[in-house]
């Protein structure tokens, strides 16, 4: 790169607006997912996103799917796994859930016959299936409470990938419970009658449920994999590992067809003017390495620059003013 060139602020001719303002105005987007290595700075960016679609969407819902849980510490304020008013908002609601666990008691058909207690160790027998189960009514519970968009706040890289992989794993999965019934149906109706005469199967019941299920992920993977409904804004800082789980999550986002067009480079330093500092200077070159090739690998991608601050950026007051770096290129203070 040319010694005469703003190495952090420069926008190449014919590159992309390095902004999320494609994201915030994109008014068919329905679910937003934020996401890259740990502690890149995920929730400052994810919380800061949910403020500035605030401003213009009807009514914004974010979703903290990490176990760990930072939206609380982010806001200041306390969220629980109920959509709560995030304070100084009208339409902005946080809650904290892990769809891992969300399921708080696997008796999917309780009360039923002896036979649906069968289908269901069936069911949670069947690797992956009970975490997608969770995930299955979490997004239930999302959809009933119509947002006009929602932002997921998720965990490190291998646990967002798993996450994304529920609506197939649950489709696979119910597939296989339904083909055991048509196959074995039969014979649990006879192990019913043995174990508790007169006791009807509920068989109807039991497949009316798998079929509910299967319905939601189908709608929620068939919205996932619409570049108009659904977005992933991956962030990352100029690192190498960094840079490296990043090229490891668009390759896997590709993979389950979920569109990712924007990259959130956070920490960046800025050295002031005539600075002295040693650290500072080997720091800012060593991430103006890794972000010329963040512009190589990437230059489809809308890439947005995010400062390192002094200052811990926390509360609404602190998230609202760095959330204006999302829509204009941070410029150092002169």
């Amino acid at each position: 790169m040319e010694a005469t060139k703003d190495r952090f602020a420069y926008l190449d001719e014919g590159a992309l607006e390095p902004s999320l303002r494609n994201v915030i105005e994109k008014k068919s987007l329905r679910w937003i997912f934020v996401g890259g290595k740990g502690g890149v700075g995920k929730t400052t960016i994810s919380s800061s996103l949910s403020i500035q679609l605030s401003k213009v969407r009807e009514s914004v819902l974010i979703i903290s799917t990490d176990p760990a849980h930072n939206i609380s510490d982010a806001f200041d304020q306390k969220f629980t796994k109920t959509p709560t008013l995030v304070e100084g908002f009208k339409n902005l609601y946080a809650m904290e859930i892990d769809p891992t666990i969300e399921l708080e008691d696997r008796d999917i058909f309780e009360n039923f016959s002896p036979e649906a207690q069968m289908f269901q160790d069936m069911a949670f027998s069947i690797p992956g299936i009970d975490e997608a189960m969770s995930f299955a009514e979490v997004m239930k519970q999302v959809q009933s409470m119509k947002f006009s968009v929602i932002v997921f706040d998720t965990a490190p890289t291998g646990h967002t990938l798993r996450l994304l992989s529920f609506p197939s794993t649950l489709g696979g999965g119910l597939n296989k419970i339904m083909s055991l019934k048509a196959k074995f149906g039969g014979l649990f109706s006879q192990l019913t009658n043995m174990l508790a005469p007169g006791m009807e199967a509920d068989e109807s019941t039991v497949m009316g449920k798998l079929e509910q299920t299967k319905k939601v992920i189908e709608e929620v993977n068939k919205q996932f994999t619409d570049p108009d409904m659904t977005t992933f804004v991956c962030v990352c800082i100029p690192e190498f590992l960094s840079l490296y789980e990043t090229e490891r999550l668009i390759q896997e986002l590709a993979k389950f067809r979920i569109d990712t067009e924007n990259i959130a480079v956070n920490q960046l330093v800025f050295p002031e003017k005539d600075s002295h500092c040693k650290l500072c200077e080997a720091r800012r070159k060593m991430q103006e390495k890794y972000l010329n090739q963040i512009h190589d690998l990437y230059d489809d991608f809308h890439i947005v620059k995010l400062p390192l601050l002094e200052h811990e950026i926390r509360g609404t007051k602190e998230l609202s003013e760095f959330s204006q770096n999302l829509l204009t290129p941070y410029k150092p203070p002169k």
